[in-house]
């Protein structure tokens, strides 16, 4: 099947507030906060990045509902603060949006378990050939597995001998930003590379270069712009950033202190063997 979007000319209006925006971006769609209030409340932009990665003309997605919204504004506990997007595609799909910009190491098993969670949704009484459809899509700002780098993969449960597929239900995507060099013919004729270079995009030139390449890009151009001047949603991306920086403060303190303990452990051990070396019991 070919496809390609409908390109905007060179002439691109954007509002002019936008229009005269320079320097860099406060809060990006990499703040996860940010990244679900621009694609829960623009539907438009929301069904272009579904486009992109499912390889779906946009004329096929007939419905697409959020299952999880979010208020703007709303606080969220930092316990409780989950923000991938939760959909349900042309009411026979359920799909998951996931941004993750630092490597906790742990997202094949996370990911996996949304998968599994969001797969498990039969009723009492319900067949299991009745399950339907489910995808989680990573969207990463690292890399997955630096020994075998790839931009956009798609991952099934398959025979490791003859590669038959065994259930095409159950579907996990991997969208890493860092290797936007790596996209396929593919990825670029479903500009999956160009909405990386959004998610990437640190300055408000920048954002509205790659924006001219389509109406769906510009549109979330100015839904990032409109964002980024209301107090009440900077106020929870800021939050969101001061939340991850301490996670991020606490994960090196532990990662110290079990570099310290395994070194402490190491030596006792060398000093242990150096006693027995001479025959003293420590």
């Amino acid at each position: 099947m070919s496809f390609s979007f409908t390109s905007l000319s060179s002439d691109t209006i954007f509002s002019e507030q936008l229009e005269a925006a320079t320097g860099q971006i406060d809060y990006t769609l990499l703040n996860d906060y940010m990244f679900h209030i621009v694609l829960q409340n623009n539907e438009p932009v929301l069904r272009g990045l579904v486009s992109s990665l499912l390889h779906l003309p946009p004329t096929e997605i007939l419905s697409i509902q959020i299952m999880n919204p979010i208020l703007p504004g709303e606080a969220i506990s930092n316990r409780e603060f989950v923000l991938d997007i939760q959909i349900f595609l042309n009411n026979n799909t359920y799909l998951n949006l996931e941004l993750q910009v630092e490597n906790e190491g742990n997202w094949p098993d996370r990911s996996l378990s949304y998968l599994c969670r969001s797969f498990d949704q039969l009723y009492r009484g319900q067949t299991y050939e009745t399950a339907l459809p489910t995808i989680h899509i990573g969207i990463l700002d690292y890399d997955l597995f630096p020994e075998s780098p790839a931009f956009y993969t798609k991952n099934m449960i398959m025979n490791t001998i003859t590669h038959k597929v065994f259930n095409d239900k159950f579907i996990l995507s991997v969208l890493c930003l860092t290797q936007r060099n790596l996209a396929t013919e593919e990825d670029r004729l479903w500009q999956i590379d160009t909405w990386a270079e959004l998610f990437k995009a640190k300055t408000w030139e920048d954002i509205k270069m790659i924006a001219q390449t389509n109406h769906t890009l510009t549109n979330a151009a100015e839904s990032l712009f409109q964002y980024n001047g209301d107090d009440m949603i900077r106020q929870r991306c800021l939050a969101r950033e001061d939340y991850e920086r301490h996670e991020r403060t606490v994960n090196k303190k532990i990662q110290d202190l079990t570099q310290s303990l395994t070194e402490s452990k190491q030596r006792i051990a060398e000093l242990e063997a150096e006693l027995r070396s001479h025959n003293i019991q420590p």
